[in-house]
């Protein structure tokens, strides 16, 4: 009985053992699948994971490529500048050029770094008007590549007469201006924060460059000073390099500057394009320089037309302006030998003589007229259709360009490269800036005036000692030749300030204009 009573609970203890292991392995089975089951959420979660960083990764690389190539905007285009960033075709007055569609843009390639060992820092601060400084950089990046130094974004003249508070980024694209020539120089927008401290504190090797000297004078004079002082500010920038005897290399980036890199920002650009558009829908258009206000008759000493008391105003602000050197000017023979610009009545008789149409619209591409609307009565009897930026954009368009005279005179010198003829009445900056840039567009006509001779058949006419048709007639013999043609430059070695301006007329980058020659013409840069 016992036994079997042993027996029962030895069996009953027997299955309670097997349920317990079978329970155990049930739920260790569990912890198993379990397990595996979190690792390959794990494993999955980091695989999206993966691939959502891979997936970013891409998308910001793509983007960094696309802004690259959309920076380098028309660096690199077969056209190099028809105008300014292909907007107009060169036959600016043909029925495409009224819709002024944008040309397609081309693929575009971001220029290779050029290699070099950086001798140094240079720092430049222009001094002038817009065009002046203009030149000036095109020669300090010139140098910049010949000295193997990097080049700081230049500054510009805030102090001159004109006081524009402008910076070089509120006028010129610089991130264009510093990616496209980063195969010939390195150009930083600042110095290196170690350096520029130095310089903050007034630890720097300041200087003006002698003005017209070669390439071999920043050789062996500027670059021993940058190579000493790791940094040299150049604090006079005009006419600095001299216009001939530089080799050929030097003189093509001088265009290359001038025609590729300093482009204007896209607000200038964008008016610039509407102002063109608003003109081209009443039919060709010229611009005519008139270089009459102000401060250039303050600085010229020329008065001719002017009042007693205008004449007061202007020599007292000749003697206002320390850097004007010249004081005492006696206009009259000033004006016999062709240095002074041409008054409103005197550019009305020239227009008229070398046959202008009447009706043609004449933007003016200056400032404010000294005299007003006294002075500027025979024009507009002579040439009714007389626009100004002012008239053809309304107030709100010109708002931020208020006290910005370097901005309103960018606007003026792309209205100036479009238009179908381009007449300055006076050989400044601007003048002979467009003159060359229209030399490299293809030549396109641009009448430079023989003040001299022109004053001489106006006096002659005005007395009664020449009859119109034969004061006409010499004004056209004394012009034929002087519409922008292709021509050497006037080199005079040891008078460089009477001689040919190389920016005037760049002739180591113009090529025919025959379409024949448009390849070799777009690889001159």
């Amino acid at each position: 009985m016992c036994d079997r009573e042993m027996c029962r609970v030895e069996d009953r203890d027997k299955k309670r053992r097997r349920f317990a292991i079978g329970t155990m392995g049930l739920r260790k089975l569990g912890e198993i699948r379990v397990e595996k089951l979190k690792n390959s959420m794990v494993n999955v979660r980091s695989g999206k994971m993966k691939m959502m960083l891979i997936r970013a990764m891409t998308t910001v690389l793509l983007w960094i490529c696309l802004v690259q190539l959309t920076a380098l905007g028309g660096s690199l285009g077969p056209r190099v500048l028809k105008g300014w960033p292909s907007c107009f075709t060169q036959d600016s007055h043909s029925a495409a050029a009224l819709d002024v569609k944008l040309l397609p843009v081309h693929a575009r390639v971001l220029p290779h770094k050029r290699v070099y060992k950086n001798n140094g820092y240079l720092v430049v601060s222009c001094n002038g008007g817009l065009n002046q400084m203009r030149s000036a950089i095109c020669d300090m990046v010139a140098i910049a590549r010949y000295l193997n130094v990097t080049l700081i974004v230049p500054e510009l003249d805030k102090t001159s007469f004109w006081a524009d508070p402008s910076e070089f980024a509120n006028i010129f694209d610089v991130d264009h201006f510093i990616t496209s020539l980063r195969d010939e120089v390195r150009i930083l927008k600042q110095l290196p924060p170690r350096l520029k401290k130095r310089v903050e504190m007034g630890i720097v090797h300041t200087m003006p460059p002698v003005s017209w000297s070669d390439i071999s004078y920043y050789h062996n004079q500027i670059l021993p000073l940058i190579q000493k002082y790791k940094v040299v500010h150049l604090n006079r920038t005009d006419a600095r390099l001299a216009n001939n005897g530089q080799p050929l290399e030097l003189q093509k980036l001088r265009c290359r500057v001038n025609f590729r890199a300093l482009r204007f920002t896209n607000q200038i650009e964008e008016l610039g394009r509407r102002v063109v558009k608003l003109l081209r829908q009443n039919g060709p258009f010229l611009v005519l320089h008139l270089r009459y206000e102000m401060d250039m008759l303050a600085f010229s000493g020329c008065t001719q037309g002017c009042n007693a008391e205008e004449v007061e105003d202007l020599t007292r602000m000749r003697y206002a302006y320390p850097w004007w050197k010249e004081k005492i000017i006696n206009s009259d023979l000033k004006r016999k030998d062709g240095l002074c610009p041409l008054t409103p009545e005197e550019t009305a008789l020239t227009l008229r003589a070398l046959d202008i149409d009447r009706d043609i619209q004449i933007y003016i591409a200056a400032g404010e007229i000294y005299g007003g609307k006294r002075r500027m009565d025979s024009l507009a009897a002579a040439y009714p259709k007389l626009v100004r930026k002012e008239t053809l954009l309304g107030a709100a368009d010109l708002q931020y360009f208020q006290n910005h005279s370097s901005q309103m005179a960018a606007l003026d010198y792309l209205v100036s490269l479009e238009s179908d003829i381009f007449v300055p009445t006076y050989d400044g900056n601007m003048a002979k800036v467009v003159e060359g840039h229209r030399r490299f567009l293809g030549f396109k006509k641009t009448i430079l005036l023989d003040r001299r001779v022109l004053v001489e058949l106006i006096d002659k006419y005005t007395s009664g000692l020449l009859g119109w048709d034969e004061f006409s007639s010499a004004v056209k013999d004394t012009h034929a030749q002087r519409m922008g043609n292709p021509r050497k430059r006037l080199v005079i070695t040891d008078r460089p300030k009477e001689e040919d301006y190389f920016y005037a007329n760049p002739e180591e980058c113009l090529q025919p204009s025959d379409d024949d020659d448009e390849e070799e013409a777009v690889n001159i840069l």
